[in-house]
């Protein structure tokens, strides 16, 4: 016997109507032809792994403001370093 092997875009579908609960898991096994055990099993991956799905989201866009962070103080810095520089030659021409 062979393992079925399920698409993660319709094992999202099935898991997400298990989830909300308006059909019975038997009910969805006839509808969709996947056994009861595994759409409960993947309702429960799901809701295990929801956590961390909001975790990964916080975790790139402060990996992103960083990064973001790390460009603005290098360009002040550079901005600075010819502030500085264009003082000195300022007060060169100028004689001070």
């Amino acid at each position: 016997m062979s393992k079925k092997v399920y698409d993660k875009n319709f094992k999202a579908k099935v898991a997400l109507e298990a989830i909300r609960e308006e059909k019975t898991l038997r009910e969805l096994s006839e509808q969709y032809g996947v056994n009861p055990n595994v759409i409960s099993r993947w309702k429960k991956e799901v809701l295990e792994q929801l956590p961390e799905i909001f975790s990964r989201k916080r975790e790139k866009l402060n990996k992103e403001f960083k990064q973001r962070e790390e460009e603005l103080y290098k360009e002040i810095g550079k901005l600075k370093v010819e502030n500085e520089f264009l003082k000195k030659k300022y007060n060169q021409l100028l004689g001070f």
